[in-house]
């Protein structure tokens, strides 16, 4: 068996973001497929056994399982000694952003994403109230990203990985990112770290 198990299913940004550090860091892990669109996150055997919370990220190490991928990320990063705070104030960058994350950025186009692209709700007013938040997210993402390849400075850390977790979906996701010319610099950054991979290439995902 693995070192590290990870709950998961291809099309989850969120499972990808804890993905995507396990095979940067080149840990030894398998991910356990749950099937999401048929409803095991809801089952009573999930929220018992599993989650209690009805989702992935689940991340399995002994007798230890976390749940949220920031909290992941940060222990990944504690566990493995890479792309983790060199100091205080570091640390306090990386949780400003992935606080950011949770709440401007990834929270809007995963709802936006899933809405558009899955369901297919065709466009509503929450969509387009989606799309507009996302899109002035993306704009401070953009202008901080002006002046420096990483969000906390030149190296990446699980800052990077936290919100880079639903960018990588191609034509899934429902609006352009060319706006954006420092994000798409940014995406090709992590694109190019050695280990990199599609989330559809990383996790199973529903035929």
């Amino acid at each position: 068996m693995a070192s590290y198990q990870l709950y998961c299913f291809g099309e989850s940004g969120n499972a990808y973001k804890a993905a995507l550090m396990l095979e940067l860091c080149k840990a030894d892990w398998q991910p356990i497929f749950v099937n999401y669109f048929n409803g095991q996150t809801r089952t009573p055997e999930y929220r018992s056994e599993v989650n209690e919370m009805g989702e992935v990220p689940v991340l399995v190490d002994g007798a230890r399982k976390l749940t949220q991928s920031g909290v992941i990320l940060d222990y990944l990063a504690g566990k493995t000694g890479t792309f983790g705070a060199k100091d205080d104030d570091e640390r306090r960058e990386i949780l400003r952003w992935m606080f950011f994350d949770n709440h401007k950025f990834t929270s809007y186009i995963a709802t936006l994403r899933f809405m558009v692209s899955l369901a297919k709700t065709g466009e509503t007013p929450v969509t387009e109230f989606l799309r507009q938040r996302f899109n002035t997210s993306l704009k401070i993402v953009d202008g901080h990203l002006a002046g420096q390849p990483f969000l906390i400075g030149k190296r990446p850390t699980i800052a990077d990985f936290s919100l880079c977790g639903y960018m990588f979906f191609g034509a899934e996701l429902p609006l352009p990112l060319e706006p954006y010319p420092h994000v798409l610099s940014w995406l090709e950054r992590i694109k190019s770290l050695p280990g990199w991979k599609h989330p559809y290439d990383l996790m199973p995902r529903e035929p």
